[in-house]
């Protein structure tokens, strides 16, 4: 029997998912060597303190606090430390040395993936992100490779577990955003400071990374419109549900063409309305999905559990398998087609429905009038509701209204909101929201 060639694996980080990454390279050496060809040796965890307890039992002798000498010696490194710096520098010393990278770190590709994406270019080696977007599910191969034969023409997505969950909790419950919030955090699924989450910046990331892929073009932080969900209160999520709808904070990149005729790629995160009956509108708690439209293939779901260190370290290994075979085999390793220049449009190019909540006074002639408002702006209304409701205090009658409009630009939609606000009869504009799916 021929003796296997042994590769060197060098792990940056023993967190959660990092602690799960070792152990099943420890405990599945045999079965992860039949399918690679090769013996993927565990050369050393590089952490913060070699002495912290942790979940998963580990040999000792393999933790270090030397990073920059255990990359230089790899052929496989695995960065799951998270944060910009020190991963970049190490990333980038351990493709100029020649070693495939796989990483789970969406913040430093939305920052600065284009970098990593030419050194590893440079360098003939792969550099592996599946981990980075929705956990265990299988999503960025298949846009890669699967569909690379297709074009993808939109991508939306629940890509946070966090948000998903706490909008969940308020749909089925009533509960209020910080009472979902704090049950998030006390079942583990937020974080103590839950900002990156609840603002959508973690979502944010995850969309810049799934555009590039979709579109064959590099797209950045910078480029994604970003909205959370701090502002969604019990009374959105009771009118959502009234009208046949469900609030989920959606990740989407689309194809799109601007008022002047230019083709772009609008790439943007906020919390949407979905109707019911919505594939997306059923991924509940803490899951994640993303929703593929593609010219040939149609429409394609991809579901499953997006975050923990089980889960997220099946995505990790994967890739590990799948670089370290092309390592066995020989040849170019798998590089990015990110060789289209779509330019990213603002967020005032996007078109679509919306929502729109309005306390109005009760009198006769509001209606009409607000019709009047939309009318002149080019925004069609699809549907409008109204409630009239009495204050106890001064016993004055209100009226909400809850408009759905048809698809209409966002630009023309804000000149509207704009315009509205300015008449006399609106006391406020409760919601603005965005619709998907109709």
């Amino acid at each position: 029997m021929t003796e296997l060639r042994t590769l060197k694996v060098a792990l940056l980080g023993c967190g959660n998912v990092g602690a799960q990454v070792a152990r099943i390279l420890i405990e599945d050496a045999d079965a992860l060597a039949a399918r690679t060809g090769a013996r993927l040796q565990l050369s050393g965890i590089a952490v913060r303190n070699v002495n912290s307890k942790r979940d998963v039992e580990l040999p000792q002798d393999l933790f270090t606090t030397d990073a920059e000498t255990l990359v230089k010696d790899a052929d496989l490194v695995i960065e799951l430390m998270g944060g910009i710096e020190p991963a970049r520098t190490l990333i980038l010393s351990a493709l100029s040395n020649g070693a495939c990278v796989v990483t789970g770190n969406k913040a430093l590709l939305a920052q600065d993936g284009p970098t990593l994406y030419e050194e590893a270019d440079k360098a003939g080696v792969q550099l592996s992100y599946e981990a980075a977007v929705a956990g265990a599910i299988p999503i960025l191969r298949p846009i890669r490779d699967s569909l690379s034969g297709d074009r993808i023409t939109r991508v939306l997505g629940i890509v946070n577990g966090t948000t998903n969950f706490i909008l969940d909790q308020m749909d089925s419950t009533g509960a209020q955003f910080a009472d979902a919030l704090a049950e998030a955090q006390r079942l583990g699924y937020a974080e103590a400071d839950p900002t990156a989450d609840v603002e959508g910046h973690d979502a944010a990331a995850k969309a810049a990374i799934l555009a590039t892929l979709s579109f064959h073009t590099r797209f950045a932080l910078e480029n994604v419109h970003c909205e959370g969900i701090t502002k969604v209160s019990a009374a959105d999520i009771a009118a959502a549900k009234d009208a046949g709808f469900v609030i989920k904070l959606l990740a989407i990149a689309e194809k799109l063409t601007d008022a002047d005729g230019n083709e772009g790629v609008s790439v943007r995160v906020h919390p949407t309305l979905l109707p019911r009956e919505h594939p997306l509108a059923a991924v509940r708690g803490a899951f994640n999905a993303v929703f593929i439209e593609a010219e040939n293939a149609g429409e394609l779901m991809f579901y499953g559990q997006g975050a923990g260190g089980t889960p997220t370290a099946s995505a990790v290994l994967g890739d590990l398998v799948s670089a370290a075979r092309r390592l066995v085999l020989g040849g170019p390793q798998r590089t990015e087609t990110t060789t289209g220049h779509v330019p990213a449009l603002p967020i005032e190019a996007a078109v679509t429905s919306y929502y729109i909540g309005l306390d109005v006074a009760d009198q006769p002639g509001v209606l009409a009038t607000i019709a009047q408002i939309f009318a002149e702006n080019g925004v069609s209304i699809e549907i409008m509701r109204q409630t009239i409701h009495r204050d106890a205090e001064s016993n004055v009658e209100s009226a909400e209204l809850r408009i759905v409009t048809h698809r209409a630009s966002e630009a023309a939609l804000a000149a509207t909101v704009e315009a509205v606000k300015g008449l006399d009869v609106i006391n406020s504009v409760t919601s603005v929201l965005r619709v998907e799916g109709v």
